[in-house]
């Protein structure tokens, strides 16, 4: 034994990085459209309504297409397939950044929805194939805690893109036809001369007398329409004084969200300042306190940013074809030794990948009562685990009046226990498989998280500090991830070869129950926004979600014809 020990590869270790890597890749070009949205609508002339279409768009073809792309991977190989899936939403990615409309956007979003469908069945697939009974659980958390780590990288390194393709250097002007909404800016441009604000008060000082008629007749007309003669001289002007002046009050900023360079510019002091640097700055307060009336200077940089990601796309599918083969047996730098740890304990028909499957297995996938089940506990899981993420910064403010600053760290510490929640889940899981059985490996961290981020959602409706909301909320998160890895090994032990089709649709279930949240939340909250409401909805998600998961059982394998479920022979790959 110890002769196997020493000589053993560790070729499935490469593997499951490619595909964490994939899953980081997954979620920085899915979240990257959210933060970019607000240049897109400025330059493309979007309303809120058309946004919210592109942003849901997503979860539609997403949600659709998962067992069909799941099915794929399992009929044509993983390797071949998952490396065109994350080609073709690199290029649409990419294809983003060249819209001209509403129409083409939501083209290139459904498009980019249908490839990333294939991603988490197919790595299912590749997980199932590669790792032992006893490490299913590990390695589904490590290509979970990919895509947080996907979704907490978005917002920064969309950020600092956007920021790099807008550098400093360029100019920071207004251009022609940069006011949005002249009548609304104008309207409350004066009404905070007014108020005396200082920002409004120096700026209206110093502008010409023809400057200040053209504001009150805008504020005046409703019908304006942008790209007068008036305007143009008011933008004109307006330039000389962001370019000049010091403008930066720090009491008419508190609690106002600013641009990323913003904040780094008001750490620099006011004498130390470029030209440059003064007038980038001044613009971004002028876009803060007209957010939606000014086009933001750092909209161009948006296109960019998606070509850039698409192009990092291109490089991520090589590395992941370089590594990846469709099974063990197929990888020339897996040694028998390893072969032989990855095959322990499965059934002989389930080593052989040599042969592929027939069509989608519906009818076998209608039949399974423990898939239901864990269906309906995925659908239930994302009703009561949204909220972290639509109504959570909401709640803190309207409830405890928490500032801006420290509502974002609240909010970003409760999601970020749910990575640890992942990898504690993928190792208990791992754990309970060598110590009690495969069902209760799989039943107890499932069940187990979900009533106890229940109990979680009941403490948030009794009197307390806005620190201990916090901590119920990082329960909810953490008990949420704890149980996905045992939900991942679950499908992959009643699928066989099937494991694409099989997440897949507990996948797609999934989805729906997210797609469902947002409105079923609005409907329970109300106007007058009830949040005990919401917590008790939430935690009866979370109840039907322990108790459905009670039942599962991955003895209750996808019983599939061997007529519809294997063709002929290929030759295996190399």
């Amino acid at each position: 034994m110890s002769s196997v020990e020493s000589s053993r590869s560790y070729v499935r270790y490469r593997v499951i990085f490619a595909c964490m890597l994939m899953a980081v890749l997954l979620y920085l070009d899915r979240f990257c459209i959210s933060f970019a949205e607000v240049f897109i609508k400025d330059e493309l002339g979007l309303t809120d309504h058309q946004i919210g279409i592109l942003l849901g768009s997503f979860f539609v073809s997403y949600a659709l297409c998962q067992v069909p792309s799941g099915w794929f991977s399992d009929r044509f190989g993983a390797r071949k397939m998952l490396t065109l899936y994350i080609l073709m939403w690199s290029l649409f990615t990419a294809l983003t950044g060249f819209a001209t409309g509403f129409i083409m956007l939501l083209i290139f979003r459904l498009g980019f929805g249908l490839s990333q469908a294939g991603a988490y069945p197919t790595s299912a697939n590749i997980v199932s194939k590669w790792m032992p009974l006893t490490e299913r659980g590990f390695a589904s958390s490590m290509v979970t805690v990919g895509g947080r780590i996907g979704g907490a990288l978005a917002p920064v390194l969309t950020a600092f893109l956007i920021i790099l393709f807008v550098p400093i250097s360029e100019s920071s002007d207004l251009k022609p036809g940069a006011l949005l909404q002249p009548h609304q800016l104008a309207s409350t441009f004066l009404k905070r001369v007014d108020e005396k604000q200082t920002f409004e008060s120096e700026v209206y000082a110093q502008l010409p007398p023809a400057d200040q008629e053209f504001l009150k007749s805008a504020a005046a007309d409703p019908e304006i329409l942008p790209g007068s003669a008036e305007e143009d001289k008011f933008i004109n002007d307006l330039n000389q004084i962001l370019q000049n002046a010091s403008l930066y009050n720090p009491q008419e900023y508190e609690g106002m969200k600013l641009n990323q360079q913003a904040e780094q510019l008001l750490t620099i002091n006011s004498a130390d300042m470029t030209p440059e640097e003064k007038s980038r700055l001044n613009r971004l307060l002028f876009e803060a306190r007209y957010y939606n009336d000014v086009r933001k200077v750092q909209g161009q940089g948006w296109r960019k940013m998606m070509m850039t990601y698409g192009v990092i796309g291109i490089f991520i599918a090589a590395i992941f074809w370089w590594i990846i083969r469709d099974y063990p047996r197929a990888h020339p730098s897996c040694s028998e030794q390893e072969l032989e740890l990855i095959e322990h304990g499965r059934l002989e028909e389930d080593k052989d990948h040599s042969k592929q499957i027939g069509g989608i297995p519906f009818k076998a996938i209608a039949m399974n009562k423990s898939l239901w089940l864990l269906s309906l506990s995925q659908f239930c899981t994302n009703v009561g685990w949204l909220f972290l993420v639509t109504w959570l910064p909401r709640y803190l403010d309207e409830t405890y009046r928490v500032p801006l600053e420290t509502r974002g760290k609240m909010v970003t510490f409760a999601l970020a226990v749910g990575w640890f929640g992942t990898l504690s889940g993928g190792k208990v899981t791992d754990w309970l498989m060598r110590r009690i059985s495969l069902r209760w490996s799989r039943v107890l961290p499932i069940a187990l998280s979900r009533f106890t981020a229940m109990a979680a959602y009941l403490v948030c409706m009794l009197d307390i500090s806005p620190w201990t909301a916090v901590a119920m909320f990082s329960i909810v998160a953490f008990s949420t991830d704890f149980g996905s890895p045992a939900m991942w090994a679950f499908n992959q032990d009643i699928a066989g070869k099937h494991v694409g089709s099989v997440l897949g649709w507990g996948n797609m279930w999934g989805n729906l129950g997210a797609a469902v949240a947002p409105v079923l939340m609005i409907a329970v909250i109300g106007l007058d926004h009830h949040w005990n409401n919401a917590f008790i909805t939430c935690a009866f998600a979370f109840l039907i979600a322990g108790v459905a998961s009670l039942w599962v059982d991955p003895a209750q394998t996808l019983v599939v014809e061997t007529s519809e479920e294997e063709t002929e022979t290929e030759t295996p790959e190399s």
